[in-house]
């Protein structure tokens, strides 16, 4: 069991390479492991192929006869014109040994990935590391189940809930490991959304300024029942994204009003909220109205994932109960 923890860790590590670059495939990762020894390594390429599997095993070549493959989803049974079936590839391959984390949701594989691989005589185990391959696979899970992008909503705010000062001064709340931060987090989404608030207030460039992944910039939407301007795109109402796509990652940035809309149609998966150790007081308040009557209808909705320091400004990243 450690040694499968192991290899899976190293495949889901692989697998959040592509994140936010290979709708509507999901990012898969696979390791290929011979009598301990790692001989091949893949995870799923932009745009959606080659998939993990295929890197990974004509990465190993011969060495692939009677290893273990380690994928973080169920592979592929589906005929496509993009690509050969991985779980073909594997049985081709002599792999002896298939450790999944997840099967795969999308009617056309589910469970036959793994009966493929059973019947050809290869011993397949489910599982392991279940939940860390579903936080990793979030996107591609939610438009699965769901039919609409995950979405992840940002704040950045003072310790009394302020994004910016009355004047609309808010560069900066947060210092620059909070902000580097962030723009890593764009880097993992396909499309990056504000409200038209902030695109006439702060005319937000919303790419990713981190060297080497400035190509990782995502697509610009503005939430609006208006046209949007060149270089962006128009999203008319939260619910809209259903539409969008190759969009399964979604990042809402601001401000307050997009914050609020999407809470109120509670489409929001995760938090990240940025808190830095400063107090504003009068100021612009981080949210609106979220359509809440009571509230205890307000507690039990979120759960908290993640909590780290950034410099000096504190980051926590908390997930929607969804049952």
């Amino acid at each position: 069991m450690t040694l499968d923890l192991r290899f899976m860790g190293a495949a889901l590590a692989l697998a959040e390479r592509t994140r936010g670059a290979t709708s509507p495939n999901p990012g898969v990762g696979c390791i290929i492991v011979n009598n301990g020894r790692i001989v091949g390594r893949g995870w799923t390429k932009p745009g959606g192929r080659p998939h993990a599997e295929a890197v990974a095993l004509a990465e190993a070549g011969a060495m692939a006869r009677g290893a273990t493959a380690y994928v973080t989803l169920e592979p592929c049974a589906h005929e496509s014109a993009r690509g050969p079936r991985c779980s073909t590839l594997l049985i081709a391959a002599g792999v002896a040994h298939v450790v999944a984390a997840l099967g795969d949701p999308d009617p056309r594989t589910n469970g036959k990935g793994f009966q493929a691989l059973r019947d050809a005589g290869i011993v397949v185990d489910t599982g392991i590391m279940a939940q860390e391959a579903s936080q990793a696979m979030a996107g591609f899970l939610t438009r699965q189940a769901l039919g609409r992008p995950h979405v992840t909503l940002k704040l950045a705010m003072s310790l009394d809930g302020r994004i910016a000062m009355t004047n609309g001064e808010s560069r900066w709340i947060t210092g620059p490991e909070a902000r580097a931060h962030t723009h890593m987090e764009r880097a993992r989404h396909e499309m990056i959304l504000v409200g038209r608030g902030t695109l006439e207030s702060d005319a937000p460039a919303l790419n990713v300024r981190l060297p080497g992944l400035e190509s990782r910039s995502p697509r610009r939407a503005v939430l609006t029942q208006g046209g949007a301007p060149d270089g962006w795109e128009a999203v008319a109402s939260p619910e809209a994204i259903a539409a969008l796509t190759g969009v399964d990652h979604l990042l809402v940035e601001g401000g307050a009003g997009a914050a609020s809309a999407f809470l109120a149609a509670d489409l929001v998966d995760r938090l990240l909220l940025y808190r830095a150790p400063i107090l504003i007081g009068a100021g612009k308040a981080s949210l609106e109205d979220i359509g809440l009557t009571a509230l205890a209808d307000a507690h039990g909705r979120w759960h908290r994932r993640d909590t780290r320091m950034l410099g000096s400004d504190q980051l926590d990243v908390y997930e929607r109960r969804r049952h």
